[in-house]
This record gives C-alpha cells, sequence and structure tokens, in this order.
C-alpha cells in the first residue's frame, strides 16, 4: 500500500509544494493544476498547496547579488522563533543558489515577523510567506519575495531535518517558503531542493508540528519567525552536503 501511496504523489508532484501522501493528493492537485491554467494562486486543504503558480518579474540588482559564493560558505541560520530555536546548516556545495537566496533574504529581515502557516505531523512544517506577516489568512502560502530560483535537485535525502524549499507546478517557482521535514519524506527526492538541515531544535519543531490546527493544516496559533540571525558556522555544523541514502 506505501508502495502505491508514493506511487500517486509523484504522478502528482507537479502541482504540489510540497507534496502530498495520501489519496487525497489526487483530487488536491488537479484542483491546484486546474487554477494554475488561470494564473492564479491556489491553497489546499491537504498537502498540495503550491507557493505561487506564476514566476515573478525579475527584480533589480541588489548589492548582495554582488557578493562572491565564498560568503556563503560555513554560515548558520538561528531562527528565533516564539517556540524557541531552530539552527540550520546550509549546504552551498549543493544548492548555491537557493542558499544565497534564504541567507539574503533573512538579513534583509524579509523572514521576520513571518509564520509557519502550515503542519501536518509525521511530514513537515512550511514557513517563509511575507503574507503570514499582516495578510488574510486566505492568503497564507500564496506569497513569495518576488524573485524565483532554478531548481537545485541534488541528492540529498528529505530526511528528518533537512530544509528545502517549497515551489509551484513549475520547478523553477521556488521563492521565499521552506519546509523543514519532521520525519523521512524521500518521496520528495530530486523534486524539491534541499538546501540545508537542522542542528539544533528539532524539539521545537516538533512542538510546531504538533500544535492544534484547522483548516488548511493552518495552525490555529502560529509560531512567528522573530528574527533570523546568520553566523559562522561553528566546527560541528561543516561539512559536505550528504549525498543520498537513508
Amino acid at each position: 500500500m506505501k508502495t502505491i501511496i508514493s506511487a500517486l504523489v509523484l504522478a502528482a508532484l507537479a502541482a504540489c509544494a510540497p507534496a502530498n501522501r495520501d489519496t487525497a493528493a489526487a483530487s488536491d492537485t488537479t484542483k491546484s493544476a486546474s487554477a494554475a491554467t488561470t494564473g492564479a494562486a491556489t491553497t489546499s486543504s491537504s498537502l498540495s498547496n503550491p507557493v505561487t503558480t506564476t514566476k515573478a518579474p525579475a527584480p533589480k540588482a541588489t548589492a548582495e547579488e554582488n557578493r562572491p559564493m565564498d560568503y556563503y560558505k560555513d554560515k548558520v541560520a538561528e531562527l528565533h522563533t516564539s517556540a524557541g530555536e531552530i539552527d540550520i546548516r546550509f549546504y552551498p556545495d549543493a544548492a548555491p543558489n537557493h542558499v544565497k537566496n534564504f541567507i539574503d533574504l533573512a538579513e534583509k529581515g524579509f523572514y521576520n515577523g513571518t509564520k509557519f502557516h502550515r503542519v501536518i505531523p509525521g511530514f513537515m512544517i512550511q514557513g517563509g510567506d511575507p503574507n503570514t506577516i499582516s495578510g488574510s489568512p486566505s492568503s497564507w502560502g500564496t506569497g513569495g519575495s518576488g524573485k524565483n530560483i532554478a531548481a537545485e535537485f541534488n541528492p540529498i535525502h528529505h530526511a528528518r531535518g533537512v530544509v528545502s524549499m517549497a515551489r509551484a507546478q513549475d520547478p523553477d517557482s521556488a521563492s521565499s517558503q521552506f519546509f523543514i521535514c519532521v520525519a523521512d519524506a524521500g518521496f520528495l527526492d530530486k523534486q524539491y531542493t534541499a538546501f540545508g538541515k537542522v542542528t539544533k531544535g528539532m524539539d521545537v519543531a516538533d512542538k510546531i508540528v504538533n500544535a492544534p490546527k484547522g483548516a488548511n493544516d493552518r495552525p490555529k496559533e502560529p509560531t512567528t519567525i522573530e528574527k533570523i540571525v546568520i553566523r559562522e558556522a561553528k566546527p560541528d555544523e561543516k561539512g559536505p552536503a550528504p549525498t543520498g541514502g537513508r
């Protein structure tokens, strides 16, 4: 049965961000695909809530675009949330542009005040949508930074603690939304861009994912990212990205 469910999920990945693992995926992704054809952003009551269905317009060049890639090596993000601290190490060797995108946004304060708007026990917690700062809850899950990042699918296995980017039907539509796996999610491997892993605070992620929630997997009292501090990695937080495996 698990094999059959995984097959259904992989077939629906084109419209999921991140994908569903149950038999409801087929009907939900059909709705998402229909919305995508009209250029509309959509939400879903299961796991098939895309970030956005259209690419953002090309933004103007910013100062950080001139930074050498060495700047992004051996960095860690401290997510100071209303539920506690979560630290994330990055894998720029596996997904350099996604790491750069996240760090650039974090250092500009883009994520400050955003909420983990989607929590699914046994799967993941998702955040990074600017609409969650002051927008209507009905718009949560549809926002982005105004810039898209081309896919950098890699061998990193979506194991517990792995951090990956949410996206819409287009593989190159990742923007600002990200998710943290709280359980093994290997069915997402090489379908979504994994770019980091939690080194501290999985107990906080577990607290977030198990909070009471309502419709659309939305927490009744969402956890807020108060600020993100980018710092140099400690010796035990350095090293190459994993090359797959379970």
